[in-house]
């Protein structure tokens, strides 16, 4: 499955097959466990990652400390951050921290350099995915200047929450989500409970009515 990871992202599988075939083998197909940083703060992107399997979850902090997550790579994607650095010459401003299990391709610098000076289609593909995730980005600079509070994190804990209503979490993990105080978040989710939209044990949270939820995320969209 590996040999044919190309395939696997719709943009590189239309590619010429000899770009397809350089992709290949110049591939190296790693594999790490949860809880790895793979890359960070002022170190330089050795690789271009495409994710295979898994999630990665980039965030950033600042010099006193205060921690945002910036956005997560699914499988099927590959990091912006890696690929502006790369095409900048430029060291991380933020780090990458696998949240499960996670197969991902590297392709080596010089191979995304030589690549994208002759190979427009990889050039394109290349762009169009860094244009995506920077309209993501700005939509998440626009809720977090913008958006109430309440709002994000009943939107924030909908997509967390796995097929029982159940997100595996922590108040200051939820404040690194949202980029405010643990203290703003554990005042909120308070609220939430006793609305009896939530309920609270160490280390989760349970939605126990979701349409409340979703309707005030929603609702002020």
């Amino acid at each position: 499955m590996t040999q044919d990871w190309v395939d696997r992202f719709p943009g590189l599988s239309r590619l010429e097959a000899p770009v397809k075939d350089m992709l290949r083998a110049q591939s190296k197909v790693m594999s790490l466990p949860p809880d790895t940083t793979i890359f960070g703060p002022g170190k330089s992107p050795e690789n271009m990652l495409f994710l295979l399997d898994g999630t990665v979850r980039v965030q950033q902090v600042s010099d006193s400390g205060h921690e945002i997550v910036l956005y997560r790579i699914h499988s099927g994607e590959s990091c912006v951050l890696t690929t502006a650095c790369l095409l900048a010459y430029d060291d991380y401003s933020a780090e990458g921290i696998t949240e499960t299990d996670v197969q991902a391709a590297a392709i080596p610098r010089a191979v995304f350099d030589d690549l994208v000076a002759r190979s427009k289609s990889f050039r394109d593909f290349v762009f169009a995915a860094f244009s995506k995730r920077i309209t993501d980005l700005f939509v998440m600079i626009d809720e977090v200047a913008f958006q109430r509070m309440d709002v994000r994190l009943a939107d924030r804990l909908i997509e967390l929450a796995d097929d029982e209503g159940v997100v595996a979490t922590t108040h200051q993990k939820l404040s690194v989500e949202l980029g405010t105080a643990r203290e703003v978040i554990s005042r909120q989710l308070q609220e939430f409970q006793r609305r009896g939209w939530i309920a609270q044990s160490r280390g989760r949270v349970n939605l126990m009515d979701r349409t409340a939820l979703m309707k005030l995320a929603d609702h002020h969209a």
